[in-house]
């Protein structure tokens, strides 16, 4: 006869009561904000020209902030995940430094760094950043870049360095051999860290408002119209901007999630 099923114990209980109340709370928080307000009032705010503007800005510079991020992110996260050298705990430390800090604090060394004498020459040299809509790439990309550099460097460490020892034993270069090998092993990683910085740039309020501003039809992007809203007592267009990032950041979970089991 085939064994009765094993009850869980009172251990595995408590946690799954500890991780469904947290979820609970979670869909608490998203249900009430969902129905706030009606439909027709979501659509009524979605179509204001500034928020329009907002969104389309929030999707061109996240998608470019991802992107950059992901270009620092290989080459910085293969360095951490393979080289040794002397003092690599301390700048592993340093590059978390936009992770640990507040973000407006982020955001005030922005500010304060393109008030210097290199800071303005850049300015003068490249293009403006300054309450300037690279300004808000930059602001985006100072925290967004961090998340990437620890999602490819733990995308590293778990790949084996077998491959490209094999590689380079068949005549290839280093730098050939994680092209050819390394980099296609790593691509579910690689979309990872761009979609964590896509998705974290989506969020940023504090660099974005205290060095790129809050100008409407300029700078604005989503989080600024959810604070700008605010300020002027428009709460259904807040809802309407708040739920849109939601949605946009579930898509992003639920294509990371669906390519970690397909790839």
């Amino acid at each position: 006869m085939p064994s009765p099923p094993q009850r869980p114990s009172p251990f595995w209980l408590s946690l799954a009561a500890v991780a469904g109340l947290y979820l609970f709370f979670l869909l608490a928080l998203l249900v009430a904000t969902a129905t706030y307000t009606t439909p027709e009032e979501l659509l009524k705010a979605l179509e204001k020209r500034e928020i329009q503007h907002s969104i389309m800005l929030s999707l061109l510079t996240c998608t470019v902030t991802a992107l950059l991020s992901l270009l620092l992110a290989v080459p910085v996260g293969y360095l951490l995940a393979r080289a040794r050298f002397p003092g690599k705990h301390w700048i592993e430390a340093a590059l978390d430094i936009p992770i640990v800090l507040p973000p407006m604090v982020m955001g005030l060394c922005l500010l304060i760094f393109f008030q210097t004498a290199l800071g303005q020459f850049i300015e003068r040299t490249t293009v403006p950043f300054t309450y300037t809509v690279f300004g808000v790439v930059l602001a985006q990309f100072t925290i967004g870049a961090a998340f990437a550099v620890r999602t490819m460097r733990q995308t590293f460490d778990q790949l084996s360095a077998r491959p490209e020892d094999v590689a380079m034993t068949l005549g290839c270069t280093r730098a050939q051999a994680v092209w050819l090998v390394t980099l296609p092993a790593a691509k579910r990683g690689m979309f990872a860290a761009a979609s964590v910085a896509w998705a974290r740039s989506l969020g940023e309020f504090g660099p974005i408002l205290v060095f790129a501003g809050a100008t409407r039809m300029k700078t604005e992007v989503l989080p600024t119209t959810v604070w700008l809203e605010l300020s002027v007592g428009n709460l259904e267009a807040a809802v309407a901007v708040s739920l849109l990032m939601v949605l946009c950041a579930m898509g992003v979970l639920a294509a990371v999630k669906w390519l970690g089991e397909e790839v």
